[in-house]
C-alpha cells in the first residue's frame, strides 16, 4: 500500500472520530479511535484521540494509562492535557502538574481566543486553559502559592476563565476585580482583524462622498453610465466574489491600511474627510483593482477619481432592435434644464480651459421633456471616451443602455444588480417607455412623474445618476447620515457588554466569598432581570440571605430556584438548612425525596436527607446520611460540619471534634468548622480555647453578628461584663435582624442594673419576633425590676400562653432567682 494512501486512511479515521465526538456518540468515537491506533500505532495523534475518548466516557484510569507514555514526558500536548486531567481525578496531583510543565514549550505562547466558532474549533488547549488546570492540581495538592500563581496567569490571558476566578475567590485572595475583566491584547488584536475584514456595506452605500462639492466645482464630472456595474458614482461597488458582497478595495485600503482605529459605538457621525470615492469595479476588471490598487488620477487632490476607465470597444450589431416595434435610432436631444445648464456650461468652460473635452453627460444626460412627454429637437449627440469623439451614426457601436436592454430582454427582465424594489421604483418614476420604429421619438410619459431636476431615463432600463451639484443638495437635505457600524465595532460592543456583566457577577461572588453578604445581594440585584432570574444567580442571592441569618428570605429565593431548575441539586444543602432553622419538617421531607430521586449519588442530596432526619431529632440516622455525603465527596467540608453538629446533639464530643477538624482540613476558610470547634470547647468548659476558635472564625467572617455574640459569651463566662456588652452592641449593629445578639445585650443590661435600656432592647425584639415566649418572659422580668408589677404579670401571662414549659407561675414566685437558659437559635449548620 502506498504511503500516501495510508495518510488518507488516517485522515478519514480522524474525521470520523471528530464527527462522533462532536455528535456525542462517544462509543462510536472510541471504536474508530481503536481502528486508528491499530492502523498507525506510532502516531501521537492516535494516542491522544483514544485517550480523549476514554476520558469523555468517564473511564479515567484507561485515559491515564493510554496517555501516560506520551503525556508524562510532555511529548504530545494533547496527551499531556488528558494525562493531567486524569491525574486530577485520580488524586495524582504532582504527577499531572509535572507533565504539563514538561510540555510548556508547546503551549506557553498558544492562544486560541476567537478561534472557536460554529464552523471551526481548536482541539488542543491554549495557555489559559492549561494554567487553569495547573492551578487546580496545585490547589488540590494544598500548595496555595503555586495555585494562585497559575490562576492569575490564566485570568491575564483570558478574563472569561471563570473557574480560575472562582478558585481565587474561594482561596480568599484579595484581588481587584475591576482590573481582571478588561479587554486583553489578544481581544484587541482579534477585533482589529475583524475591523479590517468586514464592514456594513448597506449602511455605507447610503453615505454621499466627501468630495461631491469638489467634483462639481472642478468640473470633473464622469459619465458613470460608461462604467459597467455601477449605479451610483458615490457608492461602494459590490464585487461579487465567490457569491459574497465585498467592499471596494479603495475603501478597504483607506480604512484598514491607513487607519487602525475602531469605530466607536454610538459616537456621532462618520468623519467624511477620511473616505475616498470608491471606483466602480466588476470581477472582469484589471487584477490590480483586487490587490488594493484603485485607479486614481495623479493630478487630482484628495484621491478624487477624475477619469473613468476606457469603455471596451464593441462591434456594431445593426438590425438588432430594442424590442417589439423598436429600432436602433438614438433619441433626439432634449433641451437642458435651465438650472443645470448654467452649472454644466461653467463646468464645460473649465474643461475647455484645461484642455479636456466636455463630459458625455452634456449631450445625453440632461434632456428635458415637453408637456406632451415628447422630446425636443434632436441634434447630434456627442460621446467622449478617452478624448475621442464619436457621432450617433447608425453604424456606430450601440449605446450601453441599448445593449443592457437587449441583454435584459434575453434574461427575462432580470437585472443582475437591481432588486425588485428598485425596478418597481423606476417603473413608477418613468411610466411606460418606448421608441417608434419610424419617427425615432421618445414614447409618451405621464407628465409629473419625475422629480424636477432628474435626468431623463431614455431607455427605461438605466437610471441616470445625479450630478455633483445635485449630490450636494441631497447632502444638505439629509444633515444626519447614518453612523457606520462595522462588524468589528459590533463585536467590540458585545464584548464590552459581556465584560461588564461578568464584572458584576464577579464582584458579587467576590463579596460573598469575603462574607460581605449585604454588598453581594445588592450587586446581584443590580443585574438585569433576565440574568438575575437564573439558577446560578438566584443560588448566590439565597446564599447571601442565608449568611445574614435571614432564613425566611433565603427560603423564598430557593423556592423560586426550585421552580426554574427542579432537577438542580447544587446548593440544596443550604436550602435544607434554611428549612431546618424554620422548622419546616414537611417541606424538608418533600425536598429530600425529590433530591434523592433526582441524583442519588450527589452529596448534596444526602445532606438534605440528613437535615430532614435532624429536624425530627433523629440524630443517628442524620449522622449516617452525612457520612454518606462525605463518602461521595471526601472534600465536601459542609457535610463534615453537619455531621459534627449531630454528634454534639448526641453529646459525642470527641466525634464532633474529629468531624469539625476534618472540615477545617478540607477547607481552612470554612468558618463553620472553627465555630463548631469553639462550641465543643465551650461545652467542655474550656472558655479561653473556645474564644480563640470563635475569634478565628470571626477573622474569616467579620460580618457575622453570631460570632461576635459567641466571643462576648466567652467573656461573660469569665466575668468580663463590660467587654461582653460592647461586643453584643457591635453584633447588633452588624446583624440588626438577628435575635441572639439583642437578647444577649438585654440580659447583660439587666445584669448591670440598667433595666430601662434593657426594656428598650426587648421592645425591639418583640417587634421582630412577637411570638417568642422568651422575649415576653424577659419583658416581665425587666418590668418587675422597674417596679411595674401589673405590666410584668401581663407579660408573664403572654409568655405562659406561648410556651407553657416556661413554668411562669414558679418564675413569678421566684423572679429574683430566675436564671434562664440562653436562647441560642443554634448556629447549627
Amino acid at each position: 500500500m502506498a504511503p500516501s494512501v495510508n495518510q488518507h486512511i488516517s485522515s478519514q479515521l480522524r474525521q470520523l472520530i471528530y464527527y462522533h465526538l462532536d455528535n456525542h456518540l462517544l462509543r462510536n468515537a472510541l471504536f474508530f479511535a481503536g481502528r486508528l491506533t491499530a492502523h498507525d500505532p506510532k502516531s501521537s495523534d492516535a494516542t491522544y484521540l483514544i485517550s480523549l475518548c476514554y476520558f469523555r466516557l468517564g473511564q479515567i484510569k484507561s485515559a491515564y494509562d493510554s496517555s501516560r507514555r506520551l503525556g508524562s514526558t510532555g511529548t504530545n500536548l494533547g496527551c499531556s492535557y488528558i494525562f493531567a486531567q486524569a491525574c486530577l481525578d485520580l488524586g495524582k496531583y504532582v504527577e499531572g502538574a509535572t507533565a504539563l510543565e514538561k510540555s510548556k514549550g508547546q503551549w506557553v505562547h498558544r492562544n486560541t481566543w476567537s478561534k472557536h466558532t460554529e464552523t471551526r474549533r481548536q482541539h488542543l488547549p491554549d495557555a489559559a486553559a492549561i494554567y487553569c488546570l495547573q492551578g487546580k492540581l496545585w490547589q488540590s495538592h494544598r500548595d496555595s502559592a503555586k495555585a494562585i500563581e497559575n490562576y492569575a496567569e490564566a485570568l491575564k490571558l483570558n478574563p472569561f476563565m471563570w473557574d480560575a476566578f472562582i478558585a481565587l475567590s474561594d482561596l480568599g485572595v484579595n484581588i481587584l476585580v475591576q482590573n481582571i475583566f478588561q479587554m486583553t491584547p489578544e481581544m484587541r488584536k482579534a477585533l482589529q482583524t475583524t475591523e479590517k475584514d468586514e464592514y456594513d456595506l448597506e449602511t455605507l452605500e447610503e453615505l454621499p462622498p466627501p468630495n461631491a462639492l469638489t467634483q462639481s466645482q472642478s468640473g470633473n464630472n464622469l459619465n458613470i453610465s460608461q462604467l459597467p456595474g455601477s449605479n451610483d458614482p458615490f457608492s461602494i461597488s459590490k464585487n461579487r466574489l465567490n457569491g459574497e458582497v465585498k467592499p471596494s478595495l479603495a475603501m478597504f485600503d483607506k480604512f484598514n491600511i491607513g487607519k487602525a482605529s475602531i469605530t466607536p459605538i454610538g459616537g456621532g457621525d462618520l468623519d467624511m474627510s477620511t473616505l475616498d470615492t470608491p471606483s466602480a469595479a466588476e470581477p472582469n476588471l484589471d487584477t490590480a483593482a483586487f490587490l488594493g490598487k484603485p485607479i486614481r488620477s495623479q493630478q487630482a487632490p484628495n484621491h478624487v477619481v477624475t477619469e473613468p476607465p476606457a469603455a471596451p470597444t464593441r462591434k456594431a450589431r445593426p438590425g438588432q432592435g430594442l424590442g417589439t416595434g423598436l429600432t436602433m435610432d438614438d433619441p433626439p436631444k432634449m433641451k437642458s434644464n435651465s438650472i443645470r445648464t448654467h452649472s454644466r456650461s461653467k463646468a464645460d468652460s473649465d474643461e475647455a480651459s484645461n484642455g479636456r473635452p466636455p463630459s458625455i453627460n452634456n449631450g445625453i444626460g440632461e434632456r428635458k421633456r415637453t408637456i406632451t412627454g415628447q422630446a425636443a429637437s434632436a441634434p447630434t449627440s456627442v460621446a467622449v471616451s478617452n478624448g475621442s469623439v464619436s457621432s450617433n451614426d447608425p453604424s456606430a457601436p450601440q449605446r450601453r443602455s441599448v445593449r443592457l436592454f437587449n441583454h435584459l430582454s434575453r434574461q427575462s427582465g432580470k437585472a443582475p444588480t437591481m432588486s425588485k424594489e428598485e425596478m418597481k421604483k423606476k417603473l413608477r418614476a418613468t411610466g411606460t417607455k418606448g421608441r417608434s420604429a419610424n419617427t425615432g421619438t421618445v414614447g409618451r410619459v405621464v407628465s409629473g412623474n419625475r422629480i424636477h431636476g432628474d435626468s431623463m431615463d431614455v431607455d427605461g432600463k438605466e437610471q441616470r445618476k445625479p450630478l455633483a451639484s445635485q449630490s450636494s443638495q441631497s447632502l444638505a437635505s439629509d444633515p444626519k447620515p447614518k453612523t457606520v457600524y462595522s462588524e468589528g465595532a459590533k463585536e467590540k460592543e458585545a464584548l464590552l457588554i459581556l465584560l461588564d456583566l461578568f464584572r458584576k457577577l464577579a464582584c458579587g461572588y467576590f463579596a460573598q466569598c469575603h462574607y460581605k453578604s449585604v454588598d453581594a445581594a445588592r450587586i446581584y440585584n443590580s443585574i438585569n432581570m433576565n440574568q438575575r432570574d437564573t439558577p446560578w444567580v438566584l443560588s448566590q442571592i439565597g446564599r447571601a440571605h442565608f449568611e445574614l441569618g435571614q432564613y425566611a428570605d433565603a427560603e423564598k429565593i430557593y423556592a423560586r430556584l426550585r421552580i426554574l431548575a427542579p432537577s438542580r441539586v447544587e446548593d440544596m444543602e443550604l436550602y435544607s438548612t434554611c428549612l431546618w432553622h424554620l422548622g419546616r419538617e414537611i417541606d424538608l421531607a418533600f425536598l429530600a425525596h425529590e433530591t434523592i430521586d433526582t441524583d442519588r449519588n450527589s452529596p448534596q442530596a444526602w445532606c438534605v436527607v440528613g437535615n430532614s432526619f435532624a429536624v425530627q431529632k433523629d440524630h443517628d440516622h442524620a449522622v449516617k446520611c452525612f457520612k454518606r455525603a462525605t463518602q461521595l465527596n471526601p472534600r465536601f467540608a459542609y457535610a463534615y460540619t453537619l455531621q459534627g453538629h449531630e454528634h454534639m446533639a448526641n453529646e459525642e464530643l470527641d466525634k464532633a471534634l474529629a468531624a469539625f477538624r476534618t472540615a477545617i482540613a478540607v477547607d481552612n476558610r470554612h468558618f463553620n468548622g472553627w465555630y463548631g470547634l469553639g462550641k465543643v470547647f465551650e461545652q467542655q468548659g474550656k472558655y479561653e480555647v473556645a474564644e480563640q476558635h470563635f475569634r478565628t472564625a470571626a477573622v474569616i467572617n467579620p460580618t457575622s453578628g453570631i460570632l461576635l455574640t459567641c466571643i462576648g459569651g466567652m467573656l461573660e463566662k469569665r466575668h468580663n461584663y463590660t467587654a461582653a456588652l460592647d461586643l453584643y452592641i457591635e453584633a447588633c449593629k452588624i446583624s440588626p435582624l438577628v435575635l441572639l445578639p439583642r437578647m444577649k445585650q438585654a440580659k447583660m443590661l439587666e445584669k448591670l442594673k440598667r433595666p430601662r435600656e434593657a426594656f428598650v432592647e426587648l421592645e425591639k425584639l418583640k417587634a421582630l419576633q412577637p411570638d417568642d415566649a422568651t422575649v415576653w418572659f424577659w419583658l416581665g422580668k425587666v418590668s418587675m425590676a422597674l417596679g411595674e408589677r401589673s405590666e410584668a404579670i401581663r407579660y408573664y401571662t403572654v409568655a405562659g400562653n406561648l410556651d407553657p414549659k416556661l413554668y411562669i407561675k414558679e418564675q413569678m414566685e421566684r423572679m429574683e432567682e430566675v436564671e434562664m437558659e440562653d436562647h441560642d437559635p443554634s448556629f447549627h449548620h
